[in-house]
């Protein structure tokens, strides 16, 4: 099965959360329909969820459901317009662990501008460091991650875009696509990690809530 997927009986063991809790966050529009995704297995029909997504979505639920009726939380989930003209200086980064010390010490220069960065950067920032806590991304690669970030996300022009993470006879290639969407590669190409920038912002939104 995709490993970007995850069945519906695997997210309620790894979560702990009830078959009704989700149903319920469904229906209060927590957590959208369309991340409801069925498909044919050799024991019948099955759901599935992107696995990233849903996980950071359920996290974000857990954590704020304290604080918010479910109806006002499924719409601050669902705005994204008040973090996306966020900024955070170094120390606010930092204090809200939204990327390692490493990261932000080897990338985090080569992105602040003014004192401040941008939500965009935190985005570029988060996919490296995520990349590298996988253990899959060297610095020199994650070096060349972060300069495609920075230079190639101009062009989707506020859309939503997918990286491919691949590696070819020991060589690294990072292809970004206007998301959703679907590449296949040849029989020699291992696609090492594929990120889109939803669920990165799905992720983000935890830390910056």
């Amino acid at each position: 099965m995709d490993k970007d997927l995850i069945s519906k009986k695997e997210l309620l063991d790894l979560t702990g959360i009830s078959y009704g809790q989700l149903y319920r966050w469904k229906r209060k529009k927590l957590i959208p329909e369309e991340w409801f995704i069925r498909k044919s297995t050799f024991t019948g029909q099955e759901t599935f969820f992107p696995k990233q997504t849903i996980l950071a979505r359920i996290h974000n639920i857990i954590n704020m459901k304290d604080d918010l009726s479910l109806d006002d939380l499924a719409g601050k989930l669902s705005d994204t317009s008040a973090i996306n003209g966020m900024t955070l200086t170094a120390a606010e980064v930092g204090e809200r662990n939204i990327v390692s010390s490493m990261t932000l010490s080897r990338f985090g220069a080569l992105s602040e501008i003014g004192g401040q960065y941008s939500f965009d950067e935190l985005v570029h920032l988060f996919a490296v460091d995520y990349l590298l806590g996988l253990g899959e991304l060297s610095l020199e690669e994650a070096e060349l991650l972060f300069q495609t970030l920075n230079e190639k996300v101009r062009k989707f022009e506020g859309k939503s875009w997918d990286l491919f993470f691949i590696r070819k006879m020991g060589m690294t290639s990072f292809i970004m696509a206007h998301s959703p969407t679907e590449l296949v590669f040849d029989e020699g190409v291992r696609l090492v990690a594929k990120l889109s920038l939803g669920d990165l912002i799905e992720q983000l939104k935890g830390k910056l809530s």
